[in-house]
């Protein structure tokens, strides 16, 4: 009898445990949507009278600061917060428009009233591209995530890319800053890959292609070489001191396994730089890293790999391994026709790190020696 009852204890407590984070959620989720709708209408309304030379110079700053005089303790309405919302509101009037509002729509509004209801409402007809899914994505989203995606996404299909992996992916902004740095929209599925001849399933295909990029932005590395090529071994011992922000480079679905990992083939070592298991592609990810430019030799090394991993590592219910060349850089001719007959599926990435500056940069700052000069 007492096993019966706290049996049951533990089922109510679950139950209502899962109750409360429900609400907790639908509260904040509520809250966001109604802070948005508060800053677009600001916005608007900002925009309307700055743009125009209705106000005069310093109008933004002026109003700032009397607001927080008029509610002390105010945040969030900073003079560059306030120029966040006239651009959050630019970013997308195309999209949410003014039009006639139907007297059920919203409550009537005093013709001296901030609307704050038009970003919920006033969906424009013609912008197709916004679903009710975008629509709810777009409102689960806070303020801050909004402004780094409009900073640097200008189109309406990168802008809903970055939302919908936000909303889905629970990005924090550290995270989202860090795919819009990359350049994710752009180096997603580009991998050059022999995915086509070598995964059967489509949408295995398909989930495999868009779970890597062609390029991977290491900026958190900063490795000084003799050459300018670091060590294999350098690079990776940099990368699993820095494997949080590495897994970040990938995606969420990785699960880093180890460096080094062994295998061991008719009494024969053998060592994988880098083993991840990815989730939503069920199967384990072999990264091999190299310095320098692609070589098709690579693939047959890795080919090997993938099959030791096959027949000694993965469990049944896995798909094949997938292995990735992560190198400096890459001739796509010869990526092609290094995977031609290559019965593994595998790709070829590129890699950048933090020591790499564009050439306009490269002579701004004095080199190493002449720093130790001055200092």
């Amino acid at each position: 009898m007492e096993q019966q009852l706290n049996t049951n204890y533990t089922q109510a407590i679950q139950l209502i445990k899962s109750a409360i984070l429900k609400s907790r959620y639908r509260a904040a989720v509520l809250a966001n949507r109604e802070l948005l709708s508060l800053y677009y209408g600001i916005g608007k309304y900002i925009s309307e009278n700055s743009r125009n030379h209705f106000w005069g110079t310093n109008a933004i700053e002026t109003i700032s600061k009397q607001l927080q005089q008029e509610l002390p303790g105010l945040r969030g309405f900073s003079k560059s917060n306030i120029k966040n919302m006239r651009q959050f509101y630019e970013a997308w009037e195309q999209v949410f428009v003014n039009r006639q509002l139907s007297a059920g729509d919203i409550r009537p509004l005093l013709t001296d009233e901030i609307e704050i209801d038009l970003l919920i409402i006033n969906r424009s007809p013609a912008a197709n591209d916004l679903q009710q899914s975008d629509l709810q994505q777009f409102l689960s989203l806070g303020f801050t995530h909004h402004y780094e995606i409009i900073a640097k996404a200008k189109s309406l299909e990168e802008r809903l890319f970055y939302i919908q992996h936000c909303a889905t992916e629970f990005w924090s902004k550290e995270t989202l800053r860090h795919h819009l740095k990359s350049d994710l929209y752009a180096k997603q599925g580009k991998l050059p890959n022999n995915f086509k001849t070598t995964i059967s399933d489509i949408d295995l295909q398909r989930k495999a292609l868009l779970s890597f990029k062609d390029e991977y932005l290491l900026d958190y590395i900063n490795i000084e070489s003799p050459d300018d090529e670091p060590d294999e071994r350098v690079l990776e011992s940099a990368i699993v001191s820095n494997i949080r922000k590495f897994i970040m480079s990938l995606g969420r679905d990785f699960s880093f396994i180890g460096n080094q990992y062994r295998v061991i083939v008719e009494e024969q070592e053998y060592f994988i730089d880098l083993l991840f298991f990815n989730r939503q592609l069920q199967c384990l990810v072999a990264i091999e890293l190299k310095r320098g430019d692609f070589k098709p030799e690579y693939l047959g090394k890795m080919n090997f790999y993938l099959s030791t991993l096959d027949d000694l590592v993965r469990l049944p219910h896995e798909n094949r391994s997938i292995g990735i060349i992560l190198c400096k850089s890459q001739k796509q001719k010869t990526v092609e026709y290094a995977f031609r007959d290559m019965i593994k599926p595998m790709g070829v990435a590129t890699f950048k790190t933090g020591t790499e500056l564009p050439d306009e940069y490269k002579n701004i700052l004095p080199d190493a020696e002449e720093l130790k000069r001055l200092l």
